[in-house]
């Protein structure tokens, strides 16, 4: 169990923070389209943000509550929440659009409650991947401040590059469709391989150290 541990701990915190970094790069693409078609003054910024806020906010309590509720099926919990990003990051490009151009010409609140709905699954998700990956560590360290302190740690790590790669590569080499891809690219491989940790480590997820 002590070799199981020692090879699935690192491969999930370098999983998580490739999440972390595609992340970032949703959020800076999502809010760009979102302010073509809402403008960019400071009520906009406000409400992208606040949902997104919202969202990871909200996942994460539900996050925490499935941990609980389904222990023995975190790592399969955390597919699913990253395969599920993925899907929404592959249609998002025209989904904001087509809300944007359809809306474009309503009151603030109903901008307001698009704006919501339309960030709030993904961000949902997002937020939901924490709380997940800290019970499945904390049951094999049996430590929850490191289990929190190491994902926690990856995941910024994560969220930096992705901000980097936003600011000073994807943009400058790739349109924002393409952007938004790559890290819908970057969910499906990491549901892929903690796909493959339950294929090789089928007993693992189910019972303690």
């Amino acid at each position: 169990m002590r070799k199981t541990q020692d090879a699935l701990i690192p491969t999930l915190s370098m999983l998580f923070l490739i999440s972390g970094a595609c992340a970032l790069i949703y959020q800076v693409a999502w809010q760009r389209i979102l302010f073509a078609s809402f403008g960019a003054d400071l009520e906009s910024v406000t409400i992208v943000v606040a949902a997104f806020m919202l969202g990871l906010g909200s996942g994460a309590l539900a996050g925490g509550w499935l941990a609980d509720r389904y222990s023995s099926r975190t790592l399969l919990l955390f597919a699913l929440a990253e395969g599920g990003v993925g899907t929404f990051g592959v249609i998002s490009p025209k989904l904001l659009r087509w809300a944007g151009e359809a809306t474009i010409h309503t009151s603030l609140p109903t901008i307001a409650a698009v704006n919501f709905a339309l960030v709030l699954l993904p961000t949902l998700l997002m937020g939901a991947t924490l709380p997940i990956l800290v019970a499945d560590l904390a049951r094999r360290w049996t430590n929850i401040g490191k289990a929190t302190g190491a994902l926690y740690a990856s995941n910024t790590l994560g969220a930096t590059i992705g901000a980097l790669l936003v600011g000073f590569v994807l943009f400058y080499w790739l349109t924002l469709d393409m952007a938004i891809y790559l890290a819908a690219l970057g969910n499906f491989s990491v549901a892929a391989g903690v796909s493959v940790l339950l294929f090789r480590y089928p007993n693992d997820n189910r019972s303690a150290p």
